[in-house]
């Protein structure tokens, strides 16, 4: 495939530059994954055909996630008094209500126990006075951070259920990288951030925060566009206003929002 067949989702551009050089972004359409699919398969149809030597893929958390079942539903997280009661004073951001759920809430207070919530609630109110955000999640850690679902706004299917981040992101990526060839990172992005939570030995020597503004924009989107993998492909600087107009051509004759 080429740069100028890639498919771009409504409302985001084709084209980035990073460090001077200029890539465009294939966001990867496919099946709405459920609870054990089969990942390596996944990649086997959908990337391996797309993929070139030179390109970076990335990877949504939740498809790996839920490829290794690492999900809770919520019938088995039953929120207690205190979780109902903390989840009130989160607030909701662009990416979502976060621990506002009360189901996230008590999910953290499985996790991590009472006392440690407690006190990450309690110093999440005092640094909230002093304009510091994100404490709660520094304390809480990454298994509370990272918990996607328990709202279906978005996706319904992921109203009832609460996805974990991924177990082994780097083993993952290397994985596919000595089946397959692809070079890959599963990251955890949204309107607000992008985190880097793995990648393949071959991006050893890529900085996270490069990796993270080549997705800078969140190219997979934020609902429900069915497209977890993004390809990235170096192209030249001077065909970038071209291609960029064709993708946003391309996005208005799908009667979608073009930029």
């Amino acid at each position: 495939m080429e740069a100028k067949d890639f498919y771009v989702n409504a409302t985001k551009k084709l084209i980035i530059e990073v460090d001077g050089k200029t890539y465009a972004r294939h966001a990867i359409q496919i099946p709405f994954v459920n609870v054990g699919d089969d990942y390596d398969a996944l990649v086997r149809q959908y990337v391996v055909p797309l993929w070139q030597s030179g390109d970076i893929v990335s990877v949504s958390e939740k498809i790996v996630a839920l490829c290794q079942k690492r999900v809770v539903y919520a019938q088995d997280v039953q929120p207690g008094l205190l979780a109902r009661i903390l989840c009130r004073f989160v607030a909701q951001t662009k990416a979502g209500p976060g621990a506002g759920v009360p189901y996230k809430m008590q999910f953290a207070i499985n996790q991590c126990g009472a006392p440690k919530i407690l006190w990450a609630a309690f110093r999440a109110a005092i640094d909230k006075l002093r304009g510091v955000h994100g404490t709660f999640y520094k304390i809480a850690g990454d298994e509370v951070y990272g918990l996607d679902g328990f709202f279906g706004h978005d996706i319904e299917e992921y109203a009832e259920m609460g996805i974990r981040i991924p177990a082994d992101p780097d083993g993952v990526c290397n994985k596919v990288f000595q089946e397959t060839g692809v070079v890959s990172m599963i990251v955890d992005a949204n309107a607000l951030a992008q985190e880097i939570l793995g990648k393949c030995d071959a991006l050893r020597d890529w900085p996270d925060e490069t990796l993270s503004r080549l997705i800078g924009d969140n190219p997979a989107g934020q609902v429900r566009q069915l497209t977890p993998f993004i390809l990235i492909r170096e192209v030249p600087q001077e065909e970038a206003a071209e291609l960029e107009a064709r993708a946003q051509a391309e996005i208005a004759a799908r009667g979608e929002g073009a930029l």
